[in-house]
């Protein structure tokens, strides 16, 4: 089964990405800071080693906390860690559900009137099929595909669907 919604553990592992790579941000800017404060005559060379450690470890976590980041936004095969072109899918599914959600809105924002469109596609494909070979199996694999990337909602592809299989 897809998965509709980011998981638990995945917000959780994206959060700790964030303050981490924060937190080392902050660590790698305090040396800047420090060395200001500890600027001027007779000041030496007193905090080198803290400033060296603190600029090195912050750089550190934050790119540790982008990859954290990354893992918990995309998954662990969506993030390509683990080549696994399914769990990848399965992975990135909400990504590719806003995405079509992105694209449905821009459309309904140029006044495209998606219902109708399919409504005229499925009707014209049904004059047409016999002229171009399309078949009513691929007829409903582009509606489905048309779902699945959220540019169609469920009932308007349950409709369009069901008018399919009624005009067979």
């Amino acid at each position: 089964m897809l998965n509709r919604h980011i998981t638990p553990e995945r917000k959780t592992l994206f959060r700790a990405g964030q303050i981490l790579a924060v937190l080392g941000l902050l660590s790698f800017l305090s040396v800047f800071v420090s060395a200001a404060m500890s600027f001027g005559p007779g000041s030496g060379s007193t905090n080198v080693q803290s400033m060296a450690i603190r600029a090195v470890g912050g750089m550190i976590a934050m790119i540790a906390g982008g990859v954290l980041c990354t893992i918990g936004a995309a998954g662990v095969a969506g993030s390509m860690l683990n080549l696994d072109p399914e769990q990848a899918r399965k992975d990135l599914e909400p990504w590719a559900r806003m995405s079509g959600g992105l694209q449905k809105a821009s459309l309904e924002e140029m006044g495209v009137d998606l219902p109708k469109i399919t409504g005229a596609l499925a009707s014209g494909l049904g004059n047409a099929t016999a002229a171009n070979g399309e078949t009513l199996e691929s007829r409903l694999r582009g509606l489905h595909a048309l779902y699945k990337d959220g540019i169609l909602s469920e009932a308007e592809y349950q409709r369009e669907k069901q008018e399919l299989l009624d005009g067979k």
